[in-house]
């Protein structure tokens, strides 16, 4: 694991498929240590999660199970994902002991809703830090701009931009980590504005 920002880790997951990293965040807190998004991990990334305890898994859209339950095995934390993803989740195998709600703080994030690539795809704000993490609404290709997932693979297109519209505008943040390629840890939020620029281009 590698450090992004003071108490926040990542471990990543080279996609073939996609031809960059899928990434797991791990988030140290004084009240319950947070995994988000879990890759799967290497025996040693595994041993430091084990080691150091987890208290949560915060699945931010449904494809995002990932290796949840590996994870929820080794350590005993429970995971949480939007009620609209959880069915999804749980047919791979996956067991889901909470719901991230719209509003809701769970440690020092707050969950906002970003549906569109999935009905119950969220993101995480951590205000006092200005740091956002994203799921699949976005993704960090190439480094050190936004694109988005290919058009086959998102549920409601118009949405997902309505969505990404809204968090541009509304949150206020520096450091965007995201779960699909490179993180941006300064001048996220005008990365994620120069993105939604495009969506009224001719």
């Amino acid at each position: 694991m590698r450090t992004l920002v003071a108490d926040i880790l990542t471990w990543p997951s080279f996609s073939e498929r996609f031809g960059y990293d899928f990434n797991g965040f791990f988030v140290r807190r004084p009240d319950g240590n947070l995994v988000i998004d879990p890759v799967e991990p290497t025996p040693e990334d595994l041993e430091l999660l084990v080691r150091e305890g987890v208290a949560r898994i915060l699945i931010t859209n449904r494809n995002h199970f990932r290796a949840a339950a590996r994870v929820r095995e080794a350590t005993g934390a429970r995971v949480a994902v939007h009620a609209a993803d959880a069915a999804f989740v749980r047919e791979k195998g996956v067991t889901v002991d909470d719901a991230l709600v719209g509003g809701e703080r769970v440690g020092p994030f707050v969950v906002v809703p970003a549906a569109g690539k999935s009905p119950g795809e969220v993101a995480l704000h951590w205000a006092d830090k200005r740091i956002l993490i994203v799921g699949d609404a976005c993704v960090g290709n190439p480094p050190g701009r936004l694109g988005l997932l290919p058009a086959a693979v998102i549920d409601a297109p118009e949405e997902l931009r309505q969505s990404l519209r809204r968090l541009a505008a509304e949150l206020v943040f520096d450091t965007l980590l995201l779960a699909d390629g490179e993180c941006i840890l300064r001048g996220g939020r005008s990365a994620l504005q120069a993105l939604v620029a495009t969506f009224d281009s001719p």
